[in-house]
């Protein structure tokens, strides 16, 4: 995978960089990096100059339609970055595991990309140059926010959607009720709402960044600018050591990665083909466990099941799922789990992912067979050949602990770097993009870019809500308020910090007050709601073009920066 992405990525540069070779060229002043000053740029006429490649090679056009394909060219490659950080951050997760330091690193790498984006914006070229093209970097920033809390969270809602009415029907009324806009939708639980009451705290810096614009006060601006970022730091440094105390969180974490992987590996092959539980193999898989032949389970045996279902793989240290496991399926409470309670918790998680597997059996069923008939090979010989060979497997793991971070750490850079490369590349080239076609930049900003870098974030969340169960929307949406948490918080202190360190002018108060009201609107109502009807969602995506109005209007009717 790695190596076709390599691959087609210089196919894709090769293809960009054609486009500097022979280009008209734009006159103006030069900053000492070689990156030309936007705000001494003349627009686009008929006389014949070339624009000047940034850094001196990356790609440029003057034609609308070379611009539009470096456009592309560059959200294509946003997406391949932040591809790099996620693998990297799910790598570095299955070393730290879910403790303090493992979710709170997993959770700052997922706002990671967003951050580069801001960050790599103000610190090129001269102050000018840096004030306009930092523009940009705070429209992605608020658009990324706004966008997983509308579009995402409204869809994640209709995927997700099952009865909540609470009436026993006949299965065709309760068909019915899925067309209604009142009787289907999501419920969560309580620790939901306490995540979407943090995300809430997320606000307190961009409140006290808007004071000077509230009170109509251009004097102490950098005063606020850097009592924002004081609270800012703090907020992210509280909420690492809450976890400390309050474990719930990280807990929610491993819930979610069990929840997103389980029914992709051994718990497929336990469902018959009308997704029912084959009893007769889950009650061989639990002999088949039980080596000394006392009709029990205890925690050292079930760490074959482990090594079967191959959770390392995905980050879930082994001690804390053990631990798990042992809770939901010994009810008794011995330590020990007969062949009753094994049957009954496998067949619960199995009914878990019976409906997701129904809805994607049509659509991909000669991937999943090929692919359910490798696996099944794969964990049987994983359950055989680790019988008995704990301690050597963990040994194992040990030796490739180091070569696993530099793994991790070298995604995560190469990423980082894509990202950042390509962050005043992008905004200069929508900034011209927007200029020749007459449209306002900030429209592509906020909507097209942040789309390519959050597109395999809220893919992935979309599709872990497909369960339609409390569980798997509760844990989607606590993903969603967390990741919101964190794109605010990060990607602010980075933004805060240019202006403050640069000496930049305030002239961002409409993309602060957009984040402010779809966040306050949103964070309100799901921290105090447990139960969201199908007919939330139209309220939702409503926000999103409301949103873009408003923005507009603030920033061409009210003259707002």
């Amino acid at each position: 995978m790695l190596r076709h992405n390599i691959t087609f990525l210089a196919l894709v540069l090769t293809s960009a960089l054609d486009l500097s070779q022979s280009r008209l060229m734009i006159t103006g002043s030069i900053n000492s990096d070689g990156v030309a000053a936007a705000a001494s740029r003349p627009r686009a006429v008929s006389s014949t100059v070339t624009c000047e490649p940034m850094y001196g090679f990356m790609p440029c056009a003057t034609s609308i339609w070379g611009q539009l394909f470096l456009f592309v060219v560059y959200q294509y490659l946003l997406y391949f970055g932040d591809y790099y950080i996620s693998a990297g951050s799910e790598l570095l997760f299955k070393i730290l595991g879910p403790g303090v330091f493992g979710a709170s690193a997993f959770h700052l790498l997922g706002s990671l990309p967003q951050a580069a984006l801001v960050l790599a914006t103000g610190v090129y070229g001269s102050k000018e140059y840096a004030q306009e093209q930092v523009v940009g970097g705070v429209g992605i920033l608020a658009g990324s926010t706004v966008f997983l809390l509308t579009l995402v969270w409204a869809t994640c809602l209709i995927v997700g959607k099952f009865d909540i009415s609470g009436s026993s029907t006949s299965s065709k009324v309760q068909q019915r009720k899925l067309l209604k806009l009142t009787g289907t939708g999501v419920t969560t639980d309580v620790e939901t709402s306490y995540t979407a009451r943090i995300m809430l705290l997320s606000m307190t810096p961009f409140i006290v960044a808007q004071l000077p614009q509230i009170f109509g006060s251009k004097s102490g601006g950098h005063i606020v600018m850097l009592i924002s970022l004081i609270i800012t730091v703090l907020l992210l440094f509280m909420y690492c050591f809450y976890q400390v105390f309050q474990p719930w969180i990280q807990n929610r974490r491993l819930e979610y990665l069990i929840s997103q992987y389980v029914e992709r590996n051994l718990l497929q092959n336990l469902l018959t083909p009308d997704g029912e539980p084959q009893l007769t193999k889950i009650i061989h898989l639990f002999r088949k466990m039980d080596r000394n032949n006392d009709k029990f389970i205890t925690a050292r045996e079930l760490h074959g099941l482990i090594l079967g279902l191959r959770f390392e793989e995905v980050g879930v240290d082994e001690d804390d799922l053990l631990e798990k496991i042992l809770e939901e399926f010994d009810t008794s409470g011995d330590a020990h789990i007969d062949e009753n309670e094994f049957v009954r918790g496998i067949s619960k998680w199995l009914s878990e992912t019976k409906q997701s597997r129904d809805r994607q059996a049509r659509s991909r069923c000669s991937i999943n067979q090929s692919h359910s008939s490798k696996e099944t090979d794969e964990e049987q010989h994983l359950l055989e050949d680790h019988k008995g060979k704990n301690a050597k497997a963990t040994k194992r793991v040990n030796q490739t602990s180091i070569s696993t971070f530099i793994k991790a750490a070298s995604f995560i850079l190469f990423g980082t770097f894509i990202i950042t490369i390509l962050a005043a590349p992008i905004i200069d080239t929508v900034q011209n993009f927007s200029t020749a076609v007459n449209i306002p930049s900030f429209f592509i900003f906020f909507v097209v870019v942040p789309i390519g870098v959050t597109y395999r974030e809220a893919v992935s969340t979309i599709a872990s809500i497909r369960k339609r169960t409390q569980l798997s929307a509760s844990l989607t949406f606590s993903e969603i308020y967390s990741a919101v948490f964190m794109n605010n918080l990060v990607g602010l202190a980075m933004f805060l910090g240019i202006v403050y360190l640069r000496g930049l002018v305030w002239d961002f108060s409409a993309e602060m007050l957009i984040v402010l009201v779809v966040c306050l609107v949103m964070g309100f109502y799901t921290s105090f709601n447990t139960t969201f009807p199908l007919w939330t969602s139209l309220i939702a995506y409503l926000l999103y073009p409301l949103s873009i109005v408003l923005l507009y209007v603030l920033t061409y009717f009210f003259g707002w920066k």
